[in-house]
């Protein structure tokens, strides 16, 4: 038996406006399709006039309207420009910042192993606590930003971060540190990373790909600057005043987190009133008979076997937090019709295929087709314009509100170009964000209207509900892309913290060794830039490239110590750079490409758990082979190895998929039988 608390989704009937009439109504001459394409031109618009009248009388008689207002909905339009600029730059300086102050680490290690007298690896976890707790932190980080917005989480962490950096400033041993400077200082930055993350989607939808990817250059050109910066400050001022100054640096991003102003849901109404007037608006009730009942009853099958899903999801995570998974409540889309006119000739080509007519689109199933035909609202060339769905009964969801719910989105952690996804290139920039966005329940709407002061409100647990649901481990194709993952951030820092140290002691210029790390941040920028335009080409695969590049920095780390000469060394930097700039820049593309977009949000929070915990076990584990064989090419050698696999075990990722795809399928296939 599912919790009392659990809220559900709500039961929606999928079904189309249907427009009443009756003897003592004036009916529309619009009786079937057949009948509109003999219409002719002048009469379209009385046709037009007549079904907006009765329209309007259905909907004053709807008793729904008692529950839910849908001309008041609302939703968030990105406006593609303005103060987005703004936040670009915002969110740019605060990844410069964290990211340079996290892979910087490296050059504090010699100093505070001798200042406490312990050995390198044991410092190595100072550094690997900030960089592990800086991932796992992400879920909260925005399950607090659901409810409370990008500009509170990135002032609290930026406060949080700088204070963590003057505490470590009185540390008295390395435990002091791993709690000050590892612990509270990767919350503080996980804090800061998610707003700066994913405020940009709210803002950008064509230019998101541009705005993401120089927003996230901030990381390359952090690494290439702090560097050399903390190098100069522990030389001239100690270790101790170095962490003051980069803690200075820190609390500047409350400046940059207050930048993070939130944006405005825009309603559907205003959106609706800026369109052009349509010429026809075709109504699915004045389809034959016989076709509306064959789609009704599939209908039927679908909403029995939706609701049986929601059944079995709540026996896991929806216990723990007493909500589901922000995939199972529906979309705006499905309150609302995105409805297309056609012209006069391609109403012959509709109605010459009303046979093959395939099913409406449902919660959680954005196209279900039949024998491969187009849905007759997806085909192309219509002027969309939008109407409420009427004839429902909405009792637990609320969507005439003021919320503003980032988290509720399904695309909030795509920083890629929007043209790769099937949603966005399918339908009109308002359908679009109407499919991808999830209804508020009306407690989450009264807890902000009245400003109630609770510990875990709804929109907090319903966004850790989503982010860390691990019903989706039971995908295979999920479990090979995290376990992939774990044993790549398990090399990835190494690098970071033991590049500069090997080099200086095989006899290299500590500055120059020091510009090493530079040199990764430099290849990390440009490799974001080109994997950007590469990704941008729809035939690309990306979890190809992503292996590829892995494999290739890998080997790479396998062989660093094949010459310490500063000129391979430079080589090697280069390559790694690039190599783990397709890992990050792509990590979504690949996510949305295998599991689809209403899983992204899921996904994401697991692999930051798995990350993070492989980025806490990576570098003092390099480090503990570096005390057992005396060398540093032990901890590269397991580096490398770790990258090599993590890209070895993803290759045949794309078969493990489509047979799951095709598992899932013959499984739907035999709930889906009348």
């Amino acid at each position: 038996m599912s919790p009392p608390n659990v809220d559900s989704p709500g039961k929606v009937d999928n079904t189309y406006h249907q427009v009443p009439t009756s003897e003592n109504e004036t009916e529309c001459n619009c009786d079937n399709v057949e009948k509109l394409v003999e219409a002719s031109d002048s009469n379209e618009q009385t046709h037009l006039s007549e079904c907006q009248k009765l329209v309007e009388i259905s909907e004053e008689r709807d008793p729904s309207n008692d529950d839910i207002s849908s001309d008041d909905a609302e939703v968030v339009v990105p406006p593609d420009g303005g103060w987005g600029w703004v936040i670009v730059v915002a969110s740019f300086m605060c990844n410069m910042i964290v990211d340079g102050i996290i892979f910087s680490f490296g050059t504090f290690l010699v100093d505070i192993a001798t200042d406490f007298s312990v050995s390198k690896a044991q410092v190595t976890l100072v550094g690997s606590l900030m960089s592990g707790f800086y991932l796992i932190a992400g879920p909260f980080a925005s399950a607090i930003a659901n409810r409370y917005g990008f500009r509170l989480v990135a002032i609290l962490g930026s406060l949080m971060g700088a204070a963590a950096f003057a505490i470590s400033y009185f540390s008295t041993s390395v435990t002091f540190l791993c709690i000050s400077y590892g612990i509270l200082g990767g919350v503080g930055f996980g804090f800061i990373y998610v707003p700066s993350v994913i405020t940009i989607g709210f803002y950008f939808e064509r230019w998101r790909a541009l705005a993401t990817g120089i927003a996230v250059c901030g990381s390359g050109i952090g690494t290439f600057l702090f560097a050399p910066l903390s190098e100069t400050l522990i030389t001239k001022l100690g270790w101790r005043s170095a962490l003051l100054c980069q803690g200075v640096l820190v609390l500047s991003c409350v400046i940059y987190g207050a930048l993070f102003r939130p944006l405005k849901p825009t309603k559907v109404k205003e959106l609706n009133d800026k369109e052009e007037k349509p010429k026809l608006i075709m109504d699915p009730s004045r389809l034959p008979i016989a076709a509306r009942l064959k789609m009704e009853e599939a209908l039927s099958v679908m909403r029995r076997s939706s609701l049986s899903s929601i059944h079995d999801h709540q026996s896991s995570v929806t216990k723990v937090f007493g909500v589901n998974n922000n995939s199972l409540y529906p979309r705006l889309s499905e309150v609302y019709h995105t409805i297309s006119i056609p012209n006069r000739k391609t109403l012959g080509a509709i109605y010459s295929q009303e046979k093959t007519l395939s099913v409406p689109s449902l919660a959680g199933q954005e196209k279900v087709k039949n024998e491969g035909k187009t849905h007759l609202l997806e085909i192309n060339k219509f002027h969309p314009i939008i109407i409420p769905k009427r004839n429902r009964t909405i009792s637990e969801l609320q969507i005439e509100s003021e919320v503003n719910r980032p988290l509720y989105r399904d695309d909030i952690f795509f920083g890629a170009s929007l043209t790769r996804l099937p949603q966005y290139t399918s339908r009109t920039s308002v359908a679009y964000n109407l499919s991808v966005t999830r209804l508020p329940t009306k407690n989450d709407i009264e807890e902000e209207k009245k400003h109630t002061c609770k510990l875990c409100p709804e929109a907090f647990r319903r966004a850790l509900a989503t982010m860390l649901d691990i019903s989706l481990m039971k995908s295979p194709s999920f479990l090979i892309l995290a376990i992939g993952g774990f044993f790549t951030m398990m090399g990835f820092y190494v690098p970071f913290m033991f590049l500069v140290d090997r080099a200086s002691e095989s006899g290299m210029n500590k500055i120059t060794a020091v510009w090493l790390v530079s040199s990764i941040g430099i290849a990390n920028t440009i490799g974001r830039v080109l994997c950007g335009i590469l990704s941008s080409f729809p035939g690309v695969n990306a979890l190809f490239l992503t292996n590829a590049a892995l494999t290739v920095g890998g080997i790479a780390t396998i062989f660093s110590g094949l010459s310490l000469t500063a000129e391979y060394q430079f080589f090697y930097t280069v390559v790694f750079g690039l190599a783990i700039s397709c890992f990050a820049s792509l990590r979504s593309i690949v996510v949305v490409d295998l599991l689809g977009l209403e899983k992204l949000t899921n996904a994401f929070g697991l692999l930051l758990l798995f990350q993070g915990v492989a980025a806490i076990i990576g570098a003092p584990l390099a480090g503990a082979f570096m005390n057992a064989t005396g060398s540093y090419d032990a901890s590269f050698y397991l580096s490398g190895g770790v990258l090599l696999a993590s890209a070895v075990m993803c290759y045949p990722l794309n078969w493990v998929n489509q047979w799951e795809r095709r598992r899932n399928e013959e499984l739907n296939n035999k709930s889906l039988q009348v």
